[in-house]
């Protein structure tokens, strides 16, 4: 279906499993595929910050198994979180992409680094946003210093607490009360956090979905074989990594652990920034992707 320059895609990925996908932007411009975190939709990226990168790129966003409009079906079918990743490919194959940009948060960054260690020639660039690295590396001080993976900082006690506590349902608006007030705890605490906004985008998501339920399935999957330490350390793809100052899943410092493990990668500072996409971040995260993409697509072969 095709809308206003969106054209919408059902993409089969396994027996009875449909993703929703969704074009934007002319049909000949480099692609840039968006990659979303556990239980969220594509409608998370926030409408301004895809029609910023729409501007230069054909953008491909979707909504993973159990998410949004596509298939539920961990619990008939379940599936391992290195299944999702091929999804991403069964994507952009659907939409008759060979290479293209790649932005991935939170779970989508990890989903984006399984690509890139194993399907590296499939992409041009990628920018990882809120996640950590799938490598067993320490990070290293310039004194020397390691730092086991196991001692980086680890997730804002407040937030365990949160995702440990039962999703009950009592209707569509205490829902969206939930909702806003998870997106409050992950947006940090530098910046002014927009209640209002982030409830009509989650009420968004909602319709888009035709259900207020949330799926547990990603946290349920097969998390097993994601380390990809050799070769991530043997990147060529040009990697942006968002260092947010007020990350409270991946706390300073795994931006830079993450830059120091994978390969041709660097970090891109992101002051105030949380683990979300607030209106202040959206303009000045779009430029740092969209002049990434054009420093990668300008860099000679095999660079």
């Amino acid at each position: 279906m095709t809308r206003a320059g969106i054209r919408t895609l059902a993409v089969d990925v396994a027996p009875d499993v449909q993703l929703w996908t969704e074009a934007r932007g002319a049909a000949d411009a480099s692609p840039l595929l968006l990659i979303m975190g556990a239980q969220a939709s594509g409608l998370a990226w926030p409408e301004e910050f895809v029609d910023a990168l729409a501007a230069r790129h054909r953008v491909i966003r979707y909504d993973h198994r159990d998410v949004g409009r596509s298939t539920w079906s961990y619990d008939e079918r379940p599936y391992r979180i290195t299944d999702l990743a091929e999804d991403a490919l069964a994507v952009l194959d659907a939409h008759g992409v060979e290479r293209a940009h790649i932005v991935g948060m939170s779970l989508g960054g990890m989903l984006a680094q399984l690509l890139l260690a194993d399907h590296p020639d499939r992409f041009l660039s990628a920018t990882l946003i809120g996640t950590c690295a799938l490598s067993a590396r320490p990070l290293v001080e310039a004194d020397g210093t390691e730092t086991a993976v196991a001692e980086l900082p680890g997730i804002d006690p407040r937030v365990l607490e949160m995702w440990a506590q039962p999703v009950e349902d009592h209707g569509l608006e205490a829902e969206l009360d939930r909702r806003v007030a998870h997106w409050r705890l992950l947006s940090g605490e530098e910046l002014p956090f927009h209640a209002d906004e982030m409830r009509e985008r989650e009420r968004r998501i909602i319709e888009h979905a035709g259900r207020y339920d949330v799926s547990t399935a990603h946290g349920r999957a097969d998390h097993s074989g994601m380390d990809r330490t050799e070769e991530l350390a043997r990147n060529t793809v040009p990697t942006l990594v968002t260092d947010a100052s007020a990350e409270p899943v991946f706390p300073r410092p795994h931006a830079r652990h993450i830059a120091q493990v994978i390969g041709n990668a660097r970090t891109v500072a992101m002051p105030g920034m949380g683990h979300a996409l607030p209106r202040e971040c959206l303009r000045p995260l779009a430029e740092a992707v969209l002049e990434h993409a054009a420093a990668a697509s300008a860099a000679p072969t095999g660079s």
